[in-house]
């Protein structure tokens, strides 16, 4: 009898050992509770997303020696970190933990003992998770609510450099929450560059690229159909797009049509540029799908005032029909910012050939 059970046993045996190894995904930790803690030490690193496209743990950009809490793609063999917690405070080496603090409901990075990073919490919860959603957002919620999606926080709140589908681009008026990106310093480096994308509030809203306090790029006010200034957003194969414009919040956002599509938007500090890639399977690689600024004529105030920029000319920048250049000399070295003046001032007494 013993001769027929160890074979059976050693059946059952690696038959468990491939089921899990073959749900790997759905067996990996997708929260930390109180009771749980992420190192990293190499035992509990990372968390993953119920549907195995997220992971959150610690990684090491580039060619840097310093350590970051991130979330990036798991599925995707070339590393791309969609979100860094401690951009500002990273860490020198791998003794780095994030806990839960369940007195009062918020995500703590530790290094040390020291606290590097942490998040905030609306109000304090019963039974504090935090929670690696399949869209991508660490989320903490109270498991004691009934509401599934009554978030205390979520790091789609605070992007870094990359807008992902579902995320809200823009403000919600009520609490002065402003979701911009500010793009890494460099590949090696993810802290916050002087180069940022976010909605202006006035009276036709509009998103800005700016480079420190100066205008680099703008999408012109929303009309309805698109950004005055982005014509090449429209119906497409990829994407849904929505804006949202009323007393509580203000913000861009767009979906994927099809769940298994992958693609981001990325402010880059490097090229000055936000492009959208989607990610292709059979070349195991990103390709740029979109990218803005488009050419020249998209810089900010290039020609100045009363001028027009036509990309096919040369030079790009022209003055309006009856104006001049400002400054003749700085326009003929390639300054166009002071833009043009009239070759004859108005004159109100001929009201009737003026206008």
């Amino acid at each position: 009898m013993k001769n027929h059970i160890m074979p059976f046993m050693r059946i059952i045996f690696l038959c468990y050992h491939i089921l899990v190894y073959l749900s790997g995904i759905s067996l990996a930790l997708d929260s930390i509770s109180q009771d749980l803690s992420l190192s990293d030490d190499g035992k509990n690193t990372t968390l993953v997303s119920k549907d195995g496209t997220f992971e959150l743990g610690f990684f090491t950009p580039g060619n840097s020696q310093k350590r970051y809490l991130g979330i990036w793609y798991r599925k995707i063999p070339i590393q791309t970190v969609v979100w860094v917690a401690n951009r500002l405070n990273p860490i020198n080496d791998s003794s780095g933990i994030l806990r839960m603090n369940p007195s009062t409901g918020t995500l703590v990075l530790t290094h040390n003992g020291t606290v590097i990073w942490s998040t905030a919490s609306i109000r304090r919860p019963e039974s504090p998770v935090a929670l690696l959603l399949n869209s991508g957002n660490l989320v903490i919620r109270d498991e004691k609510d009934a509401n599934s999606e009554d978030y205390l926080w979520e790091s789609f709140n605070y992007p870094t450099d990359t807008f992902l589908p579902e995320m809200k681009f823009g403000w919600d008026l009520r609490t002065g929450l402003n979701r911009k990106l500010i793009a890494w310093k460099s590949p090696d480096d993810p802290s916050p560059s002087d180069f940022s994308f976010g909605m202006v509030l006035n009276n036709y809203p509009e998103a800005y690229m700016m480079k420190g306090d100066q205008k680099f790029y703008r999408s012109g006010p929303w009309n309805g159909l698109h950004s005055s200034g982005s014509p090449q957003v429209k119906a497409n194969p990829i994407y849904d797009f929505k804006f949202v414009s009323n007393k509580d919040e203000l913000y861009y956002t767009y979906s994927l049509k099809n769940s298994s599509m992958i693609s981001r938007l990325v402010l880059n500090a490097t090229s000055y540029v936000r492009k959208r890639y989607v990610w292709i399977e059979s070349k195991q690689r990103w390709e740029v799908y979109t990218s803005v600024p488009l050419d020249l004529c998209d810089s900010y105030s290039l020609c100045g005032a009363n001028a027009n920029c036509v990309i096919s000319d040369s030079p790009v920048c022209q003055c309006l029909q009856g104006f001049k250049p400002k400054l003749p000399e700085a326009w003929s070295s390639m300054d166009w910012s002071h833009g043009c003046i009239r070759n004859k001032e108005l004159s109100c007494e001929n009201k009737n050939k003026d206008g």
